[in-house]
């Protein structure tokens, strides 16, 4: 298995295929690597080097007690990037990830990257605050925070049959295996890693961040997204960021890098090929 080691030793640990010009993957919570292999194999045989790291605290990298923030995300990320040496490189990061992508450009630049494609992403600022008064109220994510404290196993089960593949929409078709898939991910991050990153996704401003963006970006979102609601993400990304292309998908929920998972490799494989 491959690692990293951060800037106070904790282990990222990371998966790299196939060979080309790179793709960088972040995951969301609380998730990891594992949720990108869809998107990961069909462009590794498609001439491209994909790599997916499992953000610390979740995963197999380590469960660092502090450092559960988008600052140390986005610094892990540079190390992992500057010890492989990887140079233009698209960035793809889905809901947290997205966050974590945005962050690394926020306070290491475009210097290696090429492009970037936000899929389902929390920027720019989710919670409701006085100068973002659109965004989603605390009290969500305080339940979501009691939610994990009291039962987070059936936390994730309730993600899963419920808002974030959108199984709890008339007519939906959400297999068995991809809501285990999604419980087994959850459970193998750290209780302490998981729980924090709940405030790091959610009460994290991008907004700045996304303004330094001088590259291609794609910014993908479903119209009927729970999680991350589209005005709240997508749509006002796409609107920040100078020159950005917004591709929304309809009737689509949060977690549609496995709904949607055909269309989304081809959009993206248009994309990274442009």
């Amino acid at each position: 298995m491959a690692y990293v080691t951060a800037a106070d030793g904790a282990h990222i640990y990371y998966k790299d295929w196939g060979e080309g010009r790179p793709v960088v993957f972040s995951h969301g919570w609380p998730l990891q690597a594992d949720s990108w292999e869809s998107q990961m194999l069909f462009l590794a045989e498609r001439g491209f080097r994909c790599l997916a790291h499992d953000r610390r605290g979740h995963g197999r990298s380590s469960q660092t007690w502090s450092g559960n923030d988008m600052d140390t995300y986005a610094d892990d990320l540079a190390t992992l990037v500057e010890e492989l040496d990887l140079r233009d490189m698209s960035l793809v990061g889905f809901s947290t990830g997205g966050g974590e992508m945005a962050r690394y450009v926020g306070r290491h630049g475009t210097f290696r990257v090429r492009s970037v494609a936000l899929v389902s992403a929390v920027p720019p600022y989710m919670l409701k605050t006085d100068d973002n008064p659109g965004g989603v109220p605390v009290e969500v994510f305080d339940r979501l925070r009691a939610a994990s404290l009291a039962d987070r196993s059936q936390l994730y089960r309730d993600l899963a049959d419920g808002p974030f593949f959108g199984a709890n929409r008339p007519g939906a078709k959400v297999s068995q295996g991809m809501r285990d898939a999604f419980w087994r991910q959850g459970m193998q991050a750290g209780h302490r890693g998981a729980y924090e990153c709940i405030a790091a996704f959610s009460a994290t401003d991008f907004r700045r961040d996304l303004d330094s963006f001088n590259v291609p970006t794609l910014v993908v979102h479903g119209d009927d997204d729970q999680v991350v609601p589209f005005e709240v993400g997508g749509q006002a990304s796409a609107a920040r960021i100078k020159g950005a292309t917004l591709t929304v998908y309809p009737g689509a929920p949060h977690g549609l890098i496995e709904t949607h998972k055909e269309r989304l490799c081809g959009d993206l494989l248009e994309f990274l090929s442009s």
